[in-house]
């Protein structure tokens, strides 16, 4: 006994540990079960009662992957190129030639974008003090600096990335970085993909434009229109532009859609078939300014692309005053006809004020109008700026911009001092409280795209759990008779050692506050055949050992000795395996690699250690009644 003290312990503080770990996922459980037995107040104030204990414990329980319980999986991709755009203090025709050549590349390539950056650079012989840095500084410095923004760039997206979705409410969810610039999120319980997809794409660039003289507005379009007329830009060439003649506000003819001073003068015939209006005025056609003269214009859905690549076109930008810009509202102004319109607004190319200076938003409902607004307030340097730029701009338009959309342009009536204001123009306060956890979070350092996006339904995760957990029993059940049929006396000390073995794999997984997932239960059902194979090695080699007439004990110290180096090559094998799947594998390949290893370090403990030293102390205490079958 004395000499398996050591052993005894091991197994004892390995079991001890195990059930430590474990008890927040049993604990966990029965919390659950209580919430779903009680309804109403009482089971609101059960949760109060116990509300720290459940944090707790839902802390520390094994959590379970999408697939187990549904939800949604998004990779996002941050915009590195377009940040290298941003942070530039030159842009010219050739720099915008290697960005796209750069982007183009980074598309099929594994390989950095700054080494991408860099070769396209070098095989144009350009020195990168053009665009970035000082005019003394070597490429290598410059590129230095520019990998370590990038760096930074991808680390605040993923920590931006992650006090959004805690605001958001989601329940243990899994960010993570994956390369050089890919974060995968995983939200748990989460169903609504627009909301998401807003969440965690969203810049949050948050700008105060003043809005251009209405008639500056006016002429700039007409000059876009007279432009494109003389150039015999048609629908034939732009496709064909809505036909709708917008509601009743903003008139019922195409007279009353253009009776802007600039409008009476662009179409003067309201008579003339719509065909030849189109011909005549192709730009006024698809952006109709408001009859009030306000500087506005509206565009269908249909044609809000068109006119969007129309205002990128380089021609048409040298027609509009350098310090001016159009920008699209974030919802559309009215339906009519069952065709939404959106506004399009002419603003101040720079921003009054940004962002930056906001230390609190906060989503309510506005007692006046009884609508959805975000209420903003501003650092002391902010709210100085603010009253000074309301005071000077008094009865002008200040739109409110965030990632270049607008969504709202209030009149300024007079000076707003205290550094507050107000975004309006959102649907319900569901849609507020989003912008405001956007607003809180901070603005990303680069923009980020969806590359995949997968949901998974609450149902098809219960389904999973049903199927994984009737094949790991099955499985299970399978080994554990087959050994005791086999084996006899053996097969119940190694069943013995293949529960312990099942325990330990989920200890080390609620240890490490890993997820199970479907592909994580095939690597337990793996690991619970691997289990016996390791103790169908020795039990074999002590059946052979006994066939020569030694003793039990001599037969069961050959047995464990001679196996030992069999068992030892394969589950060292398997766990080089699970380490390389683990490494290069992503999403379920990752969980079954996961699970796999774990089982194989829990089974050369359990399978080697635990059933040997059961083996030990019964024969020492003279026990010869051991059957090995």
């Amino acid at each position: 006994m004395k000499k398996h003290r050591g052993k005894l312990v091991a197994i004892v503080a390995s079991l001890g540990l195990a059930i430590y770990f474990l008890y927040p996922t049993y604990q966990a459980s029965n919390f659950d079960g209580e919430l779903a037995r009680r309804t109403g107040d009482d089971s609101a104030a059960y949760h109060t009662d116990h509300e720290a204990a459940i944090r707790e414990a839902k802390a520390n329980r094994i959590k379970l992957g999408l697939d187990l319980q549904g939800g949604m999986r998004v990779v996002l991709e941050v915009d590195v190129v377009k940040m290298l755009e941003q942070i530039a203090k030159n842009k010219d025709d050739q720099f915008a030639e290697i960005l796209t050549a750069v982007r183009n590349e980074a598309q099929t390539s594994d390989e950095p974008v700054i080494t991408l950056f860099q070769r396209s650079f070098e095989s144009r012989q350009i020195r990168l003090s053009r665009y970035y840095g000082s005019i003394r500084e070597e490429n290598e410095q410059i590129l230095s600096r520019l990998q370590d923004e990038t760096d930074k760039a991808v680390d605040r997206a993923m920590e931006i990335v992650r006090n959004r979705v805690d605001q958001y409410g989601v329940s243990e969810p899994a960010i993570q970085k994956q390369g050089g610039r890919r974060i995968i999120v995983e939200l748990p319980g989460v169903s609504k993909e627009d909301e998401v997809r807003q969440l965690l794409q969203g810049t949050a660039l948050l700008e105060f434009k003043l809005m251009k003289d209405p008639e500056i507005i006016y002429r700039t379009m007409e000059a876009v229109d007279k432009y494109l007329a003389g150039k015999g830009i048609t629908d034939s060439t732009t496709a064909k532009s809505d036909t709708s003649n917008g509601p009743a506000a903003v008139g019922s003819s195409l007279a009353a859609l253009t009776s802007s001073d600039t409008g009476r003068s662009a179409i003067a015939d309201a008579q003339k078939s719509e065909e030849q209006l189109k011909k005549e005025h192709p730009f006024l056609m698809l952006a109709r300014p408001n009859q009030q003269g306000n500087g506005e214009a509206y565009v269908s859905e249909n044609d809000k692309d068109k006119v969007e690549r129309i205002l990128a076109r380089k021609d048409v930008q040298n027609l509009i005053p350098s310090d001016m810009a159009f920008f699209f509202s974030s919802k559309h102004a009215f339906i009519s006809e069952g065709v939404k319109w959106y506004t399009l607004y002419g603003l101040r190319r720079t921003a009054e004020l940004t962002g930056g200076v906001l230390t609190d938003a906060r989503a309510t409902i506005d007692p006046n109008f009884n609508q959805p607004v975000v209420s903003m307030e501003m650092d002391n340097q902010g709210s100085i700026e603010w009253a000074r730029i309301t005071g000077a701009n008094v009865n002008k338009r200040m739109a409110i911009v965030l990632d270049d959309a607008v969504f709202s342009a209030p009149v300024i009536r007079g000076k707003i001092t205290g550094g507050r204001s107000q975004i309006e123009g959102m649907e319900n306060i569901e849609e507020a409280r989003l912008l405001e956890i956007i607003l809180k979070a901070g603005a990303l350092p680069a923009p980020v795209d969806i590359i995949e996006q997968r949901s998974i339904g609450p149902s098809l995760g219960e389904d999973s759990i049903a199927a994984g957990t009737n094949s790991f029993l099955i499985a299970l059940g399978l080994i554990v008779f087959f050994m005791i049929a086999y084996y006899r006396t053996g097969g119940l000390v190694a069943n013995a050692a293949l529960f312990i073995n099942v325990l330990f794999v989920f200890a080390i997984l609620a240890a490490f506050k890993g997820t199970l997932t479907l592909p994580g239960i095939a690597g337990i059902v793996l690991t619970i055949g691997m289990a016996v194979d390791a103790n169908v090695l020795i039990f074999e080699r002590i059946r052979e050992e006994l066939a020569t007439m030694k003793t039990l004990r001599a037969s069961i110290d050959a047995g464990y000795e001679k196996a030992f180096s069999a068992i030892l090559d394969s589950n060292v094998t398997t766990l080089f395996t699970g380490i390389v799947l683990y490494q290069f594998g992503s999403g379920p390949i990752q969980g079954f690699a996961l699970t796999l290893m774990m089982g194989v370090t829990a089974n050369l403990f359990t399978a080697v250690v635990i059933t040997r030293v059961i083996f030990d102390l019964t024969t020492e205490r003279g026990t010869t009644s051991i059957n090995f079958g």
